[in-house]
């Protein structure tokens, strides 16, 4: 699948040939550190060949919990978080959903770290629901 994506500001953008399928939460800490929420949601597994940058994006390296270099890419104006990769930036990438325009289309298929969510988020359903403003 085709998706394109941009930071809020509009600073740095993308495209990329995504799988679908490789859509995942992610509970662990980390993430919900970096989110500023309870979990985040990626898309795994882009390969570099894949993915058309545009804009500089600030570089956060960060120690995953597998003991390696995580790179952790962001807008250095708005700070909306972008992809994290491996340390040589070659790849895998694990772009963040948030900020993929057809984000609608991309449906989780796969959580992470759950011992590490919070239980109020794992079942959202039967909370209140506010209507957009207009």
């Amino acid at each position: 699948m085709k998706v394109d994506a941009s930071c809020h500001c509009g600073s740095v953008t993308y495209q990329a040939e995504i799988d679908p399928g490789q859509v995942v939460i992610c509970h662990c800490a980390d993430c919900q550190t970096f989110s500023s929420a309870p979990y985040r949601v990626s898309v795994f597994g882009v390969a570099l060949e894949n993915l058309s940058l545009k804009g500089t994006p600030r570089i956060y390296t960060k120690i995953g919990g597998s003991g390696r270099e995580v790179l952790v890419a962001f807008c250095p104006d708005c700070g909306t978080a972008l992809y994290s990769t491996k340390n040589d930036a070659e790849g895998p990438f694990s772009l963040r959903v948030g900020a993929i325009r057809q984000r609608r289309e991309l449906i989780p298929k796969m959580q992470g770290f759950c011992a590490s969510g919070q239980a109020w988020a794992m079942n959202i359903e039967g909370i209140s629901r506010i209507p957009e403003r207009e």
